[in-house]
């Protein structure tokens, strides 16, 4: 089967400019669309990711097979690669976004003043949202859905590294938003990855609304630098597991090996094990040896390594480890005196995107839920959950820790904002 072609549509030939300002046309006839249409597209969408499975796999690996010619890093491919099992995630993904109530003018509260007005606030869409990504094509079905969803028009950027995924898979959003009678500018997506581009997109004030970028960190700080629109992002994820002294000792070890290695690629992956000094002794030994059997390098504190002592896979940590989001099988490990100085660790050291708590104290894990401030802390769970699609979202458009005007994974609901709607009886101003 041949791998779906570029698209003809004329639309593909416009300046940036004018497909920006098409996309904000196509919002605003999108954000009042019956909501019955948006899951039609939905539905409609999920259904041609499953029966173009073959044509999407054969353009993906024309980028897995340029990525790896060109000695991309292993972590980049796998989140660049496709395969049947991720196809069948994205098309649950969308109908799983498509099953979720419709926010779209949502009333959230309302009350009555005493001078009888009556005050509500009701969810709307952001309008235009601008996606820059890197190496993952789940993005670009995972950004059009929520978009679709929230009532919003999206401008896709993805990068060089997945061309051929990306622009196979507009093909079938587009397809998908015609069949069911939306404006086929509601998702658009940019099929040149030249910077050049990039920089005037993030330039068009009057046109996008807010921009969400999703990759490595230094693509996160270059669109933070060179925006003139708002930014929703976070650098990277360094997120920790603290054993605490009431441990269970098999959750522990479970919970431990799966958030450091079920998929080192991603941002909740954890990159720091910090452990109560009074079970260091017993737990600590029986979790290394789970994670070196694993085939990790473990970056050890001076108390770490008198304890666990020299041998192959344990390394001296350096200042540098407790900041470094390795998106590999390395592992900062640091034996900490209590839970306040686990928690000081997080603080200096963390990015506030996920930390978890392995405990059976009701008190350790209130203080670390009340006291920690990322934007997901878990208790008794791995990191690995901070994700959209675990959290009941669906899928994410991107994970905040900026905390303005979202924190943590990013679903539909989070591409609305809230507005006032005033209902008087004649009421006027004294």
């Amino acid at each position: 089967m041949k791998a779906p072609q570029p698209r003809t549509n004329m639309s593909n030939a416009l300046p940036l400019e004018q497909r920006a300002e098409a996309a904000r046309r196509a919002g605003h006839m999108l954000a009042r669309a019956p909501g019955q249409l948006r899951t039609a597209a939905l539905l409609k969408l999920a259904q041609m990711l499953r029966t173009n499975r073959d044509a999407l796999l054969l353009a993906n690996s024309q980028d897995v097979l340029n990525g790896e010619s060109r000695g991309m890093a292993a972590s980049f491919v796998d989140r660049l690669r496709l395969t049947p099992a991720r196809i069948e995630q994205m098309a649950v993904a969308i109908e799983e976004i498509a099953a979720q109530d419709d926010p779209v003018g949502r009333i959230e509260s309302e009350v009555i003043r005493p001078n009888g007005l009556r005050v509500a606030r009701m969810r709307i869409p952001l309008g235009v949202v601008a996606v820059i990504y890197e190496a993952r094509p789940n993005v670009t079905t995972d950004a059009a859905a929520l978009a679709i969803r929230s009532g919003n028009a999206v401008i896709l950027r993805g990068g060089s590294d997945a061309q051929h995924s990306n622009t196979a898979l507009g093909h079938l959003i587009e397809q998908s938003l015609v069949a069911s009678g939306l404006p086929p500018a509601s998702v658009t997506v940019v099929e040149d990855p030249s910077r050049d581009v990039m920089l005037q997109m993030l330039q068009l004030a009057d046109h996008i609304d807010v921009v969400i970028p999703r990759g490595g960190e230094g693509l996160i700080r270059f669109v933070r630098e060179h925006s003139r629109i708002p930014v929703i992002s976070h650098y990277k994820g360094v997120c920790h597991v603290y054993l605490d002294a009431a441990a269970d000792a098999d959750l522990a070890r479970r919970i431990v090996l799966n958030a450091k290695t079920s998929r080192v690629s991603v941002c909740n992956a954890a990159e720091t094990l910090l452990v109560h000094e009074t079970i260091a002794p017993t737990l600590l030994p029986l979790v290394a040896d789970d994670l070196l059997a694993a085939g990790c390098t473990l970056h050890a504190c001076p108390q770490t390594l008198a304890l666990l002592g020299a041998r192959h896979g344990i390394v001296a940590a350096t200042e540098d480890d407790w900041t470094t989001e390795h998106l590999s099988l390395d592992l900062g490990v640091r034996i900490v005196k209590d839970l306040d100085a686990a928690m000081d660790h997080i603080a200096t050291y963390g990015s506030s995107h996920t930390e978890a708590i392995i405990t059976d104290s009701l008190r350790a894990a209130q203080r670390f839920t009340t006291e920690v401030q990322s934007s997901c802390v878990m208790v008794n769970a791995s990191t690995r959950f901070a994700d959209g699609g675990e959290l009941g979202l669906g899928a994410e458009i991107g994970i905040s820790t900026s905390r303005l005007h979202a924190y943590g994974p990013m679903g539909a609901e989070g591409l609305t904002t809230l507005r006032f709607v005033v209902t008087g009886t004649g009421h006027i101003r004294t």
